[in-house]
């Protein structure tokens, strides 16, 4: 099982000074999220900095670009990184992509196969396998004059998109290569309602659903005692609140008899009560969403809930503490090359 450090909206000479330590730590590579910044830059910065390090976006928005343009942006990622990219996609919520990027959002789950489906089409094209040729739903691409094809690469390309409720896990194992797994997650889930919607899709398209991978952010709480696990408890709670207040997740709380938590948590939404969201996830209920364990323990914990269900598990916090101390950086060394070995 590989680990991945999850990142976000940096400058260059920060990205890559974050790949170096994680290069010399042990980790298998570096997830970064879209949000306030692009990723493919900062990606680019990264893999010169530390060219043994994988990388993955987990996610890159979809709808705004044309599948033509993610296509080509992740076919020159792989080839300059020697392989060691993989493209995550994702709907991203239909306010963000109607509000912000000024793009569609309609039916989402079948904009989003009808996407992935088109950027595999480009790659067969970049590696002139086939002509291009793509008519689906919502795009149709049939037109790559030689002077404006990329050069033809042989690395493997994967795609993999992000998945929650049942009709997008269903897309994800008809079409997609892997599964971004919400952060906000139980084993309950996982075995019950994510595995059983990918291997439906993959039945569709007559695919062993054992292929498709699984990238999962996790929680990680890691402390010897308490007080030093109290920072990361802190903020996974907030997270888990802020991620739980979303309607839609409602279930992830009543599958394991949590009822009511979204309500409490948009209740204090809406009285403007934001610091103290956290208070409303229990340390049972944290249990279920983060590993909360030793320093000496982390590895094993992380191995024993995920080492059957993840190709990568990534690591959502600890990028603060990592470039603040050294000592901190250490012991993560320690866990990452532990679930590597493992």
């Amino acid at each position: 099982m590989d680990i991945d450090l999850m990142t976000g909206g940096s400058t260059w000479a920060e990205s890559a000074e974050l790949a170096r330590l994680l290069d010399g730590a042990g980790f298998s590579g570096m997830l970064y999220t879209e949000t306030s910044q692009v990723p493919w830059m900062q990606i680019a910065a990264a893999s010169l900095a530390a060219p043994e390090l994988y990388f993955t976006t987990g996610i890159a928005v979809a709808f705004p670009r044309s599948p033509m343009v993610s296509a080509a942006v992740a076919y020159e990622l792989a080839e300059n990184t020697g392989g060691r990219f993989r493209l995550g996609l994702g709907s991203q919520v239909k306010a963000h992509v109607e509000r912000r990027y000024g793009s569609e959002f309609d039916r989402p789950a079948a904009r989003l196969k009808d996407y992935v489906e088109a950027v595999k089409a480009c790659w067969r094209a970049f590696n002139r396998e086939e002509r291009l040729s793509h008519d689906g739903e919502f795009h149709q691409l049939s037109l790559l004059p030689p002077d404006w094809a990329p050069r033809a690469h042989d690395h493997e390309m994967k795609v993999d998109i992000s998945a929650v409720g049942p009709i997008m896990s269903r897309v994800a194992g008809e079409v997609a290569d892997g599964v971004h797994v919400h952060p906000l997650h139980s084993m309950h889930y996982l075995e019950h309602r994510l595995a059983p919607a990918v291997a439906e899709g993959a039945a569709r398209s007559g695919r062993d659903p054992g292929e498709i991978d699984l990238i999962i952010p996790v929680f990680a709480c890691p402390g010897d005692t308490p007080e030093e696990r109290a920072a990361y408890v802190a903020t996974a709670k907030r997270q888990i609140a802020f991620y739980g207040s979303t309607p839609n997740y409602r279930f992830q709380f009543d599958d394991l008899g949590f009822e009511g938590t979204t309500d409490r948590i948009r209740a204090k939404m809406k009285a403007g009560e934001l610091d103290t969201l956290g208070d409303e996830i229990t340390d049972e209920m944290l249990d279920h969403y983060a590993v909360v364990a030793g320093w000496d323990d982390l590895a094993d914990t992380l191995l024993e809930r995920y080492g059957d269900t993840a190709s990568r598990v990534v690591m959502y916090l600890g990028e603060r503490q990592m470039r603040a101390d050294a000592d901190h950086l250490g012991r993560w060394s320690e866990v990452a090359r532990a679930v590597r070995a493992g």
